[in-house]
């Protein structure tokens, strides 16, 4: 059966559908623009995740891990391999539950295994954040790798602000405290360190592609710096419930992929149109050869 052709006033409801805001609390900006005069709203500026490539990470800090033992960073860095750094806090219903799962599941594609060819850490930039919040995200982690013999390989840190700010500012990990909604505004992303504790490589957002992976961290332990990387800086920004509206910057981002999607669509019905019509024209010949061959 040939496919209608879409009427005008479909596309015009596809499109206005599109631009309606959705219930999200993860948008993305991009992160070469100037925070000022982007329109980003105040909780989002001077937020970013910028880090320097060959900078020393501070190996002398102390953190609590998950089990509420004294450690410092460095003790993650005396066994000769590198190491994945997130930083995340672990009451964040957004970006970083999703950093996590995107994280573990790009790990759990390689042959690699955490405690023995790298170390995982976590580390959460909220100081009222506890050793028995990072358990829990530690078994939750180990559940979704399926390797429970790496357990020794994965770190779920907690710290005094003076060690989080530390550690934050050598990575040039900015962040903001909003006190209406209780929540951090930050960036998303994770960082690839050398065995003695060099900035080797970085990736942005949730999800990390294998194989770039794996490359990471084959250069991260032989000490080798990789090249700088411009992509979309994910934000983690909340909804406003008082004013009951996203910034103009944001929904901008939200209507240009509505834009893209509308578009998607009409090319799909395009091509859709335009292979039923070339079916049709085919069967109707060949109807045509079966009579005109009829006695």
């Amino acid at each position: 059966m040939p496919i209608k052709k879409p009427s005008f006033a479909f596309l015009i409801l596809a499109f206005a559908f599109s631009l309606t805001p959705l219930p999200s609390h993860a948008q993305a900006a991009p992160n070469n623009v100037g925070q000022a005069a982007s329109g980003l709203p105040p909780i989002l500026r001077n937020v970013g995740f910028r880090p320097q490539l060959n900078a020393q990470m501070p190996l002398e800090l102390a953190f609590r891990d998950e089990t509420g033992k004294e450690v410092h960073l460095g003790d993650y860095f005396n066994h000769q391999r590198p190491v994945v750094l997130a930083f995340v806090y672990y009451s964040c219903p957004m970006l970083c539950i999703q950093l996590q799962e995107g994280l573990v599941g790009a790990l759990h594609m390689l042959s690699f295994n955490p405690g023995r060819d790298y170390d995982v850490v976590f580390l959460s930039f909220d100081p009222r954040d506890t050793p028995e919040i990072a358990a829990q995200k530690k078994q939750a982690a180990l559940k979704q790798f399926g390797r429970p013999e790496t357990a020794s390989g994965w770190h779920f840190l907690t710290g005094s602000k003076d060690s989080i700010m530390a550690a934050t500012q050598a990575a040039n990990f900015t962040f903001n405290y909003d006190p209406k909604s209780n929540l951090f505004a930050h960036a998303s992303g994770i960082m690839l360190l050398s065995p003695n504790g060099r900035i080797s490589r970085y990736f942005y957002g949730v999800e990390f592609p294998s194989r770039e992976l794996r490359l990471g961290l084959v250069d991260a332990s032989q000490d080798r710096i990789g090249s700088p990387i411009d992509r979309v800086l994910c934000y983690c920004f909340q909804y406003d419930p008082t004013t009951a509206r996203y910034s103009a910057s944001i929904l901008r981002v939200m209507r240009l992929g509505g834009v893209l999607t509308v578009l998607g669509l009409v090319f799909g019905v395009l091509i859709f149109r335009r292979r039923d019509s070339a079916a049709s024209s085919k069967n109707s010949r060949r109807l045509d050869d079966g009579r005109q061959g009829a006695p």
